[in-house]
């Protein structure tokens, strides 16, 4: 329970810089998508255990952990679609970096699940530096 914990306030911190930006998909959103995904990740290792351990010809049962990884990109990926917004009567698109932002939060569930805790905790400064201040120096250089 703690890891799952754990990936809520980490993935919640991008979150958290989105929604003092103003940004959909803020706080919350980003809290339950890194959450999620520990939880994904904790739960289809019980699961490939429990069938290993339950069937006797261990043939039975071919196991590829690369497919939920796929399945929850796919999932993240839908949810961040929702999030992109074509501006009307405009070339322009806004809030992909929310929808990127989101992908990196399960990122960081899969990191925390996985018990990267060194490399969950990379991912969560290095999303909030490139939001931040990146996005900084971005408005910067689109004001020139």
């Amino acid at each position: 329970m703690w890891r799952v914990a754990l990936a809520a306030v980490l993935a919640g911190l991008p979150g958290l810089e989105r929604e003092l930006r103003d940004k959909p998909a803020g706080f919350r959103t980003h809290m339950i998508i890194g959450a999620a995904c520990a939880l994904m990740i904790m739960l289809g290792s019980v699961l490939i255990q429990h069938y290993n351990d339950a069937l006797v010809d261990s043939e039975q049962l071919r196991t590829d952990p690369l497919r939920l990884f796929e399945a929850i990109v796919v999932g993240v990926s839908f949810i961040g679609a929702g999030t992109i917004l074509k501006v009307e009567n405009s070339m322009r698109i806004r809030f992909l970096t929310t929808a990127a932002s989101l992908l990196f939060a399960a990122a960081i569930g899969i990191s925390v699940a996985l018990s990267l805790f060194y490399l969950a905790v990379f991912e969560c400064l290095l999303i909030l530096s490139i939001n931040q201040v990146l996005g900084r120096l971005e408005k910067e250089m689109a004001e020139r």
